[in-house]
């Protein structure tokens, strides 16, 4: 052992003889430590599908937030002369049989039906994650209840359960916008809650028997404390992709409880109004429906292909 010690001292003594007197020796900067959410976003960096999405999800979303930026038209004007008048220079989605704008109401469409989509995702994930967590952290008893009742939820379908609730809370005389997006908001939340609180649950079940769990309740850490130090920030990633991937779905089960004449109401200007609008339309005028339902879908699939590339990213199994 002592001849090869002797060989690599010699050998960093010739390195250090080129080094000029004065100049001192530079040590590499220790590599940062790599983490779950570093080694996602490397990957998603060299993604298309994500950036595609990003951007098609940013440009809605700016749309829902600031649609004078896109139009200056007012989407509550209608003149019965423009009935039906074809897409044209002076209105490019055409004009719907109200003789409304149809790019204008399309663009101002956007704010209703994706803030509903927010509202409910929102929802769903305090009330979906929150039950979880406590299901998945103590176990037992609590974890037989809370997963039982969750079954139940789990079993009525969100559309058809949306459908009774909203039926039996019909909607008053003239309506405000918010009291509208809230109420269709809650119908969705109410059953849309159990898809969250499964991935949580599961999520927490395999995080409680870690070491730094069994080591900060050896330590004398209080049952809230490791909940939101530590199982909390290591479940994140999972309820992050679940609530993307549902924001898409709720967006879609808003525009369908409103082509069904159940969901928002006029004067709220929604996609799903829209659709529900020009569908006797649609053999003369069907630019009436693909404008408002191109938005809707596009809408829809960005979310969802966000909340995919996130989930593969976040997944060591599919790298």
């Amino acid at each position: 052992m002592s001849e090869p010690t002797a060989v690599g001292a010699a050998a960093i003594a010739r390195t250090d003889d080129h080094i000029p007197s004065g100049v001192e020796r530079v040590k590499p900067a220790p590599e940062k430590p790599r983490s779950l959410w570093t080694d996602a976003w490397d990957d998603l960096k060299r993604s298309p599908i994500f950036w595609i999405s990003l951007v098609l999800m940013t440009f809605f979303v700016v749309m829902a937030i600031a649609p004078g930026l896109f139009t200056s038209k007012d989407p509550t004007f209608c003149d019965l002369a423009n009935s039906r008048v074809s897409p044209s220079k002076q209105a490019w989605f055409g004009y719907d049989a109200q003789g409304c704008d149809v790019y204008a109401r399309t663009i101002y469409g956007a704010r209703a039906s994706i803030s509903v989509g927010i509202a409910a995702s929102l929802v769903a994930l305090f009330v979906g994650a929150g039950i979880g967590i406590i299901a998945g952290f103590y176990g037992g008893f609590a974890d037989t209840v809370l997963s039982r009742i969750t079954d139940i939820f789990f079993a009525i379908p969100i559309l058809l359960g949306s459908i009774i609730i909203l039926t039996s809370f019909p909607t008053g005389a003239n309506p405000s916008q918010a009291a509208e997006i809230t109420k269709v908001s809650l119908a969705i939340a109410f059953l849309g809650w159990t898809s969250t609180q499964r991935i949580a649950r599961s999520s927490v079940i395999q995080l409680r028997g870690a070491d730094y769990v069994l080591a900060a309740r050896s330590l004398g850490a209080s049952n809230w404390r490791i909940i939101r130090r530590h199982i909390i920030p290591n479940s994140l990633a999972p309820i992050i992709v679940i609530t993307t991937i549902s924001l898409g779905g709720y967006i879609g089960a808003e525009a369908t409880l409103s082509f069904l004449g159940i969901g928002l109401q006029p004067p709220v200007i929604s996609w799903g109004i829209q659709i529900n609008n020009a569908q006797d339309y649609l053999r003369t005028s069907p630019y009436l429906l693909f404008f408002p339902a191109l938005f809707l879908s596009l809408t829809v699939l960005s979310f969802i292909m966000l909340g995919d590339t996130i989930r593969e990213a976040l997944d060591p199994k599919l790298r």
